[in-house]
């Protein structure tokens, strides 16, 4: 019987190059050397759909209905996993259409809530969201909004999921920094992201 631990990261972002792509890259390095067994989630390269459609729908007259065999494919590293680390940039102080249909789809009724069973009770989620704008922004606070009340409380919470994680990382374009203090500025980013994947860890 394998008693490997397993993780889940998934990256919604279209740049195999972006400060998205690279931190999640980071994080699924951090938690193989850390022992766990890594599914990476691309969900641009996978070529990952976020419409809906009514198959993949619930159907409260119907409340064993089985969804698509491409959600259920989707669900089945999500439900495996004992960590999810998720990584994202923040638009329009929201999600990308890439992730939020990813979890539309895949988080959905029977699989992640709301039937009998808890199926994600016990596991321990990251929510790792890139913000171009700068931390004293007054409007960063609703980037915090977004981590906390729709993420944390909306959705990882009502899926029963007690040990979640939330980092927001702002400022990732370095606006105005050049040479040695815009490598600083990523260098505290770094940080600052691999000190939340360290946190997801230690539970």
């Amino acid at each position: 019987m394998d008693t490997q631990p397993t993780a889940l990261v998934v990256m919604a972002h279209h740049r195999a190059d972006s400060l998205t792509a690279a931190l999640a890259r980071r994080a699924a390095d951090r938690l193989d050397a850390a022992g766990y067994r890594v599914d990476f989630l691309d969900l641009h390269r996978e070529g990952f759909d976020p419409r809906n459609r009514v198959e993949d729908e619930p159907d409260y007259g119907n409340r064993e209905k089985r969804y698509s065999d491409e959600v259920h494919g989707y669900a089945e590293p999500l439900l495996a996993a004992d960590l999810v680390a998720i990584v994202f940039p923040v638009w329009w102080f929201g999600l990308p259409a890439l992730l939020k249909g990813w979890i539309d789809r895949v988080w959905n009724y029977g699989l992640t809530y709301g039937r009998r069973e808890k199926p994600m009770a016990g596991k321990r989620i990251l929510w790792l969201g890139l913000a171009g704008l700068a931390e004293d922004d007054p409007d960063s606070a609703l980037t915090r909004a977004l981590l906390d009340g729709a993420l944390r409380r909306g959705i990882a919470e009502f899926c029963d999921v007690t040990e979640v994680h939330t980092q927001a990382l702002f400022d990732t374009e370095a606006k105005g920094l050049e040479g040695a203090a815009r490598e600083r500025h990523y260098a505290a980013l770094f940080a600052r992201a691999d000190d939340a994947v360290g946190k997801l860890l230690a539970g």
